[in-house]
């Protein structure tokens, strides 16, 4: 394992804002929309490289029984982009959500536009499912694309 997750804490919000501020982030996070994560359900972990703060990674789960899944989301800074860094971190989160919290399936809604993301998540066992039109609102107010992808607890390529 490349990176250490652990529970999001107050003081990790300065360097966690910084790498949102990066133009290679940016694009894709915006900021104010990182900040409203502590009004929802999500749990959130950030992420720690050779004891550096260097993203954030966090789930949602559907608790419903029958539709029980969890959803993933991730940033990660451009210093380390290239890395393994991202992938390292999402096959962490995602087999711990397969083994400990027993789901069996996961999705991710990366921008459409967002081939790093997407080439990451393909590695990892993501499918495409379909795209999920004007979804999501950026900072201009415009709405853009996001590629709804899916993986079985099978399909996580976990090496």
């Amino acid at each position: 394992m490349l990176v250490a997750l652990r529970p999001i804490e107050d003081a990790d919000a300065p360097a966690l804002l910084a790498i949102l501020d990066q133009p290679e982030v940016a694009g894709w996070w915006r900021r104010d929309e990182w900040e409203r994560l502590d009004k929802n359900d999500a749990v959130t972990f950030t992420i720690v490289l050779d004891g550096a703060v260097v993203g954030c990674i966090q789930y949602h789960e559907e608790l419903d029984p029958d539709y029980f899944s969890a959803a993933v989301d991730i940033f990660v800074s451009a210093a380390v982009h290239g890395r393994g860094v991202g992938s390292d971190a999402m096959r962490t989160l995602l087999t711990w959500l397969i083994d400990v919290r027993g789901h069996h399936r996961l999705t991710v809604d990366p921008a459409a536009a967002n081939a790093r993301a997407i080439h990451v998540y393909e590695k990892l066992g993501f499918r495409p499912v379909g795209v999920l039109r004007q979804y999501e609102r950026v900072a201009d107010g415009s709405r853009r694309d996001a590629l709804l992808m899916e993986l079985l607890a099978a399909e996580l390529v976990r090496g």
